[in-house]
């Protein structure tokens, strides 16, 4: 009979440890829950035999010629569950043996893809999968991915219980693009688009650091210079002034800001206490209905980023819908299975409103012609594709998207660094003016002549 090794809470949150023997997994699960223990990881110790041998292996292999050698069906379960309790979140991550990244996700999901292409079904595909998968926490959630798929559950069922344990890895797009393309029958297709989000997506971040975080370096090192200037030289400076008798005092602008910091550092729970109130004011604001909505129209409107996040969610809801049609579905059954690819509440908004207007006989292009938030190109594509072929101007629109978010990426990419040289040469010029500039009297001498009455 096979051994397994579980951890599991029981009703007063005690984490027990076992070694049992049970005929599957899923049995033990079973017995598990009727004897009120909530499992938390149930590993095989054939999984654990296997993770000594295949050390010397990648983490995740990307090669699929590979993959393709080692073919085998898990038959596997684990307890799952619309939501995940703060406990089970925190025993969860305690019990990780291995981190999951978004590496693993993307190296998973595009070994996925392309054995779909190769026409494997679904538990073939995954089994091949995790045969090669040497990260145990990918591993797991594989398993329960396929027993869910082998008891009749679709795929993004499984994924949206882990969404709430690594909501950084199965992030609320990635799994709705699954989900799309599970309801749509076009799970191929949407694969190919989930490899391109995690792509670009990672591909933006690595962009966006190699300009934001020398710059934010710099700019907290100023910020320290700055402060440490003012708290020590200062008033060294101040000291030798007086020492001598000088006349010459110091700029006003370093005695306003030396007399600032000393005043936040003997109240420093005053600006602290500000500065919570108006974080938690926002934070309340933003978790109201209203306050999530006006929230997310900012940024559809934001200065540099704004029309790029629109132009991303409005690619997506499109190519989701394409799917869709493509698959036989009608324009409002389309857009409502679609408008979960975003969470911009902005954007669902206009969705449930042009669902509506197509069931009152409307136009459901007229929302998003409306918001304004959408070129007028892009919206009079819409109705040219009402009037000839919907699919295949949809098509068109989204490379004509492509292009036009490349252009807007192009535009930001060089104007980010002109905004954050900015702020950085503002940092600089007032840390040479309220500490340079007294260094640079003390330097030159000036006041010793001052003090001989010269």
């Amino acid at each position: 009979m096979p051994e397994f090794t579980y951890r599991a809470v029981d009703k007063n949150g005690v984490i027990v440890r076992n070694r049992v023997e049970d005929v599957s997994k899923q049995a033990l699960i079973k017995r598990l829950k009727h004897n009120d223990l909530m499992p938390i990881s149930v590993v095989s110790h054939d999984v654990i035999r296997k993770r000594g041998k295949t050390r010397a292996r990648k983490r995740n292999i990307n090669n699929v010629e590979e993959i393709l050698k080692n073919v085998n069906t898990a038959n596997l379960a684990q307890s799952r569950g619309k939501k995940v309790s703060t406990i089970d979140k925190i025993n969860m991550a305690l019990s990780k043996t291995e981190p999951l990244t978004i590496r693993d996700l993307s190296i998973f999901t595009q070994n996925f893809y392309l054995l779909k292409k190769a026409n494997f079904n679904n538990i073939h595909a995954l089994s091949t999968i995790l045969e090669s998968t040497e990260n145990l926490t990918l591993r797991t959630i594989l398993e329960d991915i396929i027993a869910g798929v082998e008891a009749g559950e679709n795929m993004y069922v499984t994924m949206e219980y882990y969404s709430n344990i690594f909501p950084n890895v199965f992030s609320y797009v990635y799994v709705n693009m699954i989900k799309v393309g599970e309801l749509s029958g076009s799970l191929t297709n949407s694969l190919m688009q989930a490899v391109k989000y995690l792509d670009d997506t990672e591909k933006l971040k690595r962009r966006l650091r190699s300009i934001l975080l020398p710059n934010i370096i710099q700019f907290v090192l100023l910020i320290v210079l700055l402060i440490a200037g003012t708290l020590v030289a200062i008033p060294a400076i101040q000291s030798v002034f007086d020492a001598v008798g000088t006349t010459e005092t110091l700029p006003a602008i370093t005695i306003w800001f030396s007399n600032f910091v000393d005043g936040v550092i003997a109240h420093w729970y005053i600006p602290v206490a500000i500065i919570a109130v108006i974080a938690a004011a926002i934070i309340f604001y933003i978790h109201t209905p209203k306050g999530q909505y006006n929230f997310d129209y900012f940024k559809y409107v934001m200065p540099v980023f704004g029309k790029l996040i629109y132009s991303i969610d409005f690619t997506r809801l499109m190519r989701a819908m394409l799917l869709n049609l493509q698959n036989g579905m009608r324009i409002q059954d389309s857009l409502e299975v679609s408008k979960n690819v975003v969470q911009n509440y902005v954007m669902l908004s206009i969705v449930e409103t042009a669902i509506n207007n197509i069931y009152v006989g409307g136009s459901w292009i007229e929302p998003f012609e409306k918001a304004g938030l959408s070129s007028a190109m892009t919206t009079e594509m819409l109705k040219i594709g009402m009037q000839t072929d919907l699919s295949e101007m949809m098509q068109k629109l989204l490379e004509y998207m492509e292009i036009d978010m490349d252009n807007t990426m192009e535009k930001i990419m060089k104007t980010l660094p002109q905004i954050v040289y900015v702020i950085v040469g503002i940092v600089l010029i007032f840390f040479v003016l309220v500490v340079l500039v007294p260094c640079i009297q003390v330097y030159m001498g000036t006041f010793l002549i001052s003090a001989a009455g010269v």
